[in-house]
């Protein structure tokens, strides 16, 4: 007799040995009909699995995140299938499901370009259509090695894998390492759409071959496929390398790949949102510090960034000594911990860092603001002792939620990421530095999800993940536990009797990257920025040389309220003055002719809602200075945050 537990607490029983698809069936004809996998024992696993003995099991539908994720990894798997029918001697390297998407890398004796994708995916609705079963095929590495001894991409594939026993999934006339599982059959893979091709290197190594990549995506449905890519095409409309291009926010040069050159007005958005955050650490009891951008090697031993992040450092030798760009900000805050003398009155000591920071990109990594080699982090590290540790985690946590709920950032979701393979510090350490974190956000009943084995490499994290205004999820804030690097920088603090003691380190940032986080902005807002962020607040059009003078006068008065305010006095028609306004995304026009200039009034257009009437400069700025004052959304984000 074999008990099988449900998620819901029932236990059914079978007299011997039961498949998953068997478990479906009993369950009910459709959940079976649904059915694409299960987890047996916290494993994911093919439905064909025979169980044969007690087991908790769950099955997974394509209703379920695990199970999009299966439908797109077979995808994959399909579209190579085609791409080996229509191009033969093709060879295949990796092909993973992605969040909402999937891809192959391909080293294809022909060349494919996004012209060929409709005929591929012609090539793959004929598989559907013939109903190819996945199955598993599993060879000692020695049968592995030997049967694709030609093809350079999957030895090493087979040298990389884990165990003595190898995998293969088959289906119709295609072969590939993988460790699976997979969808029964290539009729469960859902609705499909191939996206575009780019190149990628092998290993993201630019010494190694170059392949073709080949994105696609699947859904469980012609709907939820038609939606997402309706999502695709808004965000090509709110794409921030354009946008923040068009309005002078910032743009990018081949003279230095991965980093931003920022204009006058990116600039401007800048300091105000650094302003804001550098407010709240102020309200909050920070002290702010900057630290050096080079340090010396020996520094980074110490805090185990040669040893676990040397390949994404910047390095250079001078005086016969090595040094590194800084990755993180961090050290420098050890080093200044270090450098003094506190005892258990003076902790918490809550220090912020505007920091530019460094980090290697792949050439095929990097994409705008949001995937850079350059970046300033609004970083804050927080010294405590072990009994301040959650209340610390809590302070971070709820000023990180105003922050968002200030932007109008909606939640995603929260990630709780625990010690990874590679890693410094005790098991003891990670235990004490996971339970803080767990029970801090349980403490302030925040739902969260658990990412096993993402953590940092010395502390585990909890990740904040934004959903922007077209629904996509972005990875933004990080609050980072911290025993290791105390211990390696042998930080202490005198306690209530006079004994030194460990103190815990507490990394936050809000945005995670400044650069990031304000190009995921520019698309959420779409340009249209609160005011109180808004580069540009009030442009001020004239309609006829006789209003200059006035306007000019209008302009000088706005600034004195520190308004930031253009004057626009072109010998153009006002209709294409307030165009251009409109098409900069200025949230305030103020329009003055000869009316206007002899009543000393302006007339008032304001983003969105269209003409507000005629006022003077003082009842203007009233209205203005009340609105930068509640940080009011515009209506493209104007939603409450979660939680």
């Amino acid at each position: 007799m074999i008990k099988i537990s449900l998620p819901d607490g029932s236990v059914l029983e079978f007299d011997g040995a039961v498949s998953l698809k068997d478990v479906a069936e009993r369950i009910g004809s459709g959940l079976a009909n649904a059915a694409l996998a299960g987890v047996v024992n916290g494993q994911l696993k093919d439905l064909g699995v025979v169980i044969e003995n007690d087991a908790e099991v769950s099955i997974i539908t394509p209703s379920q995140p695990e199970g999009l994720k299966l439908m797109r990894h077979s995808a994959a798997h399909i579209m190579a299938e085609a791409i080996n029918n229509l191009y033969p001697g093709t060879k295949f390297a990796y092909g993973p499901a992605l969040e909402d998407s999937f891809y192959y890398d391909v080293d294809c004796p022909e060349a494919i370009s996004t012209d060929d994708l409709p005929k591929i995916e012609k090539e793959m609705k004929q598989i559907v259509k013939n109903n190819a079963k996945f199955e598993r095929v599993e060879m000692t590495r020695e049968e592995a090695l030997k049967k694709y001894a030609s093809d350079e991409y999957k030895l090493d594939n087979i040298e990389r894998a884990k165990g003595d026993v190898i995998s293969f999934y088959t289906q119709g006339n295609f072969e590939d390492l993988c460790m699976g599982p997979h969808v029964p059959n290539a009729k469960k893979i859902g609705a499909f759409k191939l996206l575009n091709v780019a190149g990628a290197y092998w290993h993201g190594d630019a010494t190694k071959q170059q392949l073709t990549r080949i994105y696609g995506t699947c859904f469980a449905n012609k709907e939820d496929l038609a939606a997402y890519l309706n999502q695709i095409e808004e965000a090509k409309k709110r794409d921030h390398r354009l946008i923040g291009k068009a309005m002078g926010l910032y743009e990018f040069h081949s003279e230095s790949p991965g980093m931003a050159f920022w204009r006058n007005n990116g600039v401007i958005l800048r300091n105000q949102l650094i302003g804001y955050i550098r407010e709240l650490c102020d309200n909050n009891g920070y002290e702010e510090f900057f630290t050096p951008q080079i340090m010396s090697k020996e520094l980074w031993v110490t805090s185990g960034h040669w040893a676990n992040y040397a390949d994404k450092m910047y390095t250079t030798d001078k005086d016969g000594r090595e040094y590194g760009v800084k990755p993180m900000n961090c050290p420098g805050a050890l080093i200044l911990y270090k450098a003094g003398l506190y005892s258990h009155n003076d902790l918490p000591l809550r220090w912020a860092e505007f920091g530019h920071v460094h980090r290697y990109e792949g050439s095929g990594e990097i994409h705008g603001l949001v995937r850079v080699r350059g970046f300033t982090q609004d970083d804050a590290h927080v010294f405590c002792t072990p009994e301040q540790l959650r209340g610390e985690i809590k302070e971070c946590i709820k000023f990180i939620f105003e922050v968002y709920t200030t932007l109008g950032m909606n939640f995603d979701h929260i990630e709780l990421s625990t010690r990874p393979e590679k890693s410094i510090g005790s098991a003891e350490m990670w235990q004490q530095a996971e339970t803080a974190l767990e029970n801090a956000l349980k403490e302030l009943e925040i739902d969260y999800v658990l990412n096993p084995g993402d953590g940092a490499f010395y502390g585990p994290k909890i990740d904040f993940h934004l959903k922007d205004a077209i629904g996509r999820s972005w990875q933004m804030g990080t609050i980072q536990v911290d025993f290791a690097l105390p211990e390696s920088f042998d930080l202490h603090y005198i306690d209530d009797k006079s004994e030194r003691k460990r103190p815990v380190m507490i990394h936050r940032a809000v945005s995670g990257s400044l650069e990031r986080f304000i190009g995921v902005l520019t698309e959420h807002y779409a340009g249209d920025f609160p005011l109180w962020l808004a580069p540009e607040q009030v442009r001020v059009l004239t309609v006829t040389d006789a209003a200059n003078e006035y306007a000019e006068k209008v302009v000088k008065e706005l600034k004195k309220y520190k308004i930031r305010a253009k004057l626009d006095k072109r010998n153009s028609k006002i209709g294409a003055k307030i165009r251009d306004g409109e098409l900069a995304k200025v949230p305030y026009q103020l329009i003055i002719g000869a009316k206007e200039a002899e009543n000393a009034q302006v007339s008032v257009r304001r983003r969105f809602k269209g003409d507000l009437g005629t006022m003077n400069v003082g009842e203007l700025a009233e209205l203005l200075l009340s609105e930068i004052e509640s940080k009011e959304l515009p209506p493209v984000a104007d939603a409450k945050t979660d939680n």
